[in-house]
């Protein structure tokens, strides 16, 4: 017995040309891609230099330390 497909393949061939008609990176295609590929490692890159920052800052000045 062979199993019923998740999608018809028809769905998958209007998807395909869809996607392939995009004249996008591949990685920016679908509708939450920039959020994903874009906003998030750029929240992450903006706080890591913060808390570097941050850090130097309190090192050159003494700030912070314990006993």
């Amino acid at each position: 017995m062979s199993e019923a497909p998740f999608r018809p393949r028809e769905k998958l061939i209007e998807y395909q040309k869809y996607f392939q008609g995009i004249h996008k990176h591949t990685y920016l295609k679908g509708p939450y891609d920039k959020i994903t590929s874009v906003a998030i490692p750029a929240a992450l890159a903006a706080s890591s230099l913060f808390l570097i920052g941050r850090g130097i800052y309190n090192m050159s000045h003494g700030i912070g330390k314990k006993d």
